[in-house]
């Protein structure tokens, strides 16, 4: 009888035992993922890991005092991918095609639009589902939000910028010293470019400048502004009700035409073709260029490198060029990029909902004006509840505070965001500018409606528009060798591109 109570009891004992230790590797496992799935606003050590890929527009990523300000504000760990803006679209689709894009990344709208196979093929994250849970992100613009929606469903948070930005940056100093005036339409621009080739506007009494500095993107270098200036539609045009590609309207050509001109008589650098971005600017900074056409928002950095070099160096803004057809702007979408999510590098809803927090959370009040401005005090000071930026920190904030722009998203109309009251004349006037850009923009009538074809092919196909337009300037191709391209062009898809969208925009 004792023996067997005790059998009775070392079983029982023993069954609790595994139990026990059973419920104790339960709570060890438990404890171990909510270490591995932080919740924002928990401590340092358990912060949770926000990577993004983002570029470089500056010479400096944002300083270390900054990216942890924010992330102690945010309760996160950043890692964040500074690419230089030159190679960024390289860097990123070699991400994409090896898995190896960080949590977040910033795709530029004319990456987007080559992107949406990846897209559909389940690459990234469909966050419309999840919007409305964030105080923030919950009243981003619907409108905008839906122009970059692929299927109808919402993929990025947006960066909002103006609709169009483009204009001319020009030496004011050399337009002094050869007494010339701010060029007001494309007669005048041609002469403004062929006098700071040949005039001596530095009068070092050598012949050492020339006109115009560009660089190997027909979009945002030169070519589509001046080609807007002619009257070119942008990417599509609408003719008897039927939709044409740009390049086969005579304005595209015309804008050729005057492009091959500044070539022809070397009043732009000869290796414009294959020039990057990096070496456009430095040439207008060191002097070798008079004029920069691109955004001008640019204009402050610019200026504030050139005088680096030569302390007399004055630049200063055109945005109204007449062409033809009077003036005219081409403008990109309400949004200049978006930030996508992806799938590989965010396994779990739960790691998903942590980075829109992050996001909804840099539209805060404390947050959104530290990305913007940097630190009170050093970067900027307060007056009146406004922000004063002044000329004597401009140069700070360009090399430590400007970059943080990139992870800036919908900042044109956060209510979070304070107003400027003073800023620097340059950073105003292209402010400016920009606003009165609005009441001339030409917009892109494919903007949202799809195409098949170019979702598919439309690198290639844009590829032969691209080497064509180049070698026609370089005097490589006349026109009837440039018309053959266009219909290599129809050939290889662009006839069924065509279709598409047609039948597309007869629909909207």
């Amino acid at each position: 009888m004792r023996s067997s109570l005790l059998g009775h009891l070392f079983k029982w004992t023993g069954r609790m035992g595994i139990a026990l230790i059973v419920i104790i590797v339960m709570m060890l496992i438990s404890a171990c993922q909510n270490d591995n799935n932080p919740k924002v606003g928990e401590d340092k050590g358990a912060r949770p890991v926000i990577s993004i890929m983002a570029p470089l527009h500056f010479p400096h990523p944002p300083i270390p005092e900054l990216v942890q300000a924010i992330e102690d504000r945010t309760q996160t760990k950043l890692e964040l991918n500074w690419v230089p803006d030159g190679i960024y679209t390289d860097k990123m689709n070699t991400a994409l095609t090896t898995n190896s894009l960080k949590k977040a990344t910033y795709v530029k709208y004319t990456d987007y639009m080559l992107m949406k196979n990846s897209i559909r093929s389940g690459a990234f994250w469909d966050i419309g589902p999840y919007l409305a849970a964030y105080p923030n992100l919950k009243k981003l613009n619907k409108e905008i939000l839906g122009q970059a929606a692929v299927d109808g469903k919402i993929y990025g948070l947006y960066t909002e910028r103006p609709s169009s930005r483009q204009g001319i940056i020009i030496r004011e100093d050399w337009l002094n010293n050869l007494k010339l005036k701010k060029p007001t339409n494309l007669d005048e621009l041609y002469e403004v470019l062929k006098a700071f080739t040949f005039g001596d506007p530095d009068r070092d009494g050598k012949d050492d400048t020339i006109g115009l500095t560009d660089r190997n993107d027909l979009v945002f270098g030169s070519f589509k502004t001046i080609s807007s200036y002619f009257g070119t539609p942008n990417n599509w045009g609408v003719s008897g009700g039927k939709l044409i590609p740009e390049f086969e309207t005579q304005p595209y050509i015309e804008a050729m035409n005057f492009m091959k001109k500044l070539y022809d008589e070397k009043l732009i650098n000869s290796d414009f073709a294959v020039t990057s971005k990096e070496v456009q600017r430095d040439k207008l900074i060191r002097g070798t260029a008079g004029v920069y056409i691109g955004s001008m928002q640019d204009v402050q950095r610019l200026s504030d490198e050139a005088q680096l070099v030569n302390p007399e160096a004055r630049l200063t803004l055109v945005n109204h060029i007449e062409g033809p057809q009077g003036f005219h702007i081409w403008s990109i979408p309400n949004y200049s990029a978006l930030y996508l999510f992806s799938k590989k590098a965010i396994r779990t809803e739960a790691e998903l909902k942590m980075m829109l927090q992050f996001f909804d959370r840099t539209m805060d009040k404390d947050v959104a004006n530290l990305m913007k401005y940097g630190l009170e005090g050093r970067h900027y000071t307060v007056k009146n509840g406004q922000i004063q930026l002044s000329e004597e920190t401009s140069k700070i904030r360009v090399n430590e505070v400007n970059a943080l722009y990139a992870l800036m998203i919908a900042d044109l109309n956060n209510p979070n965001v304070i107003p400027v009251v003073e800023s620097e004349s340059l950073s105003q006037l292209a402010d400016t500018l920009s606003l009165d850009n609005e009441k001339y923009v030409v917009k892109d009538p494919t903007l949202g409606i799809e195409s098949k074809t170019y979702d598919e092919r439309g690198v290639e196909l844009y590829k032969i528009i691209s080497d064509a337009t180049y070698n026609y300037i370089l005097g490589k191709l006349d026109k009837a060798a440039f018309q053959q391209e266009i219909e290599r062009w129809k050939r290889g898809g662009g006839n069924q591109m065509i279709t598409e969208y047609n039948e597309a925009y007869g629909k909207k």
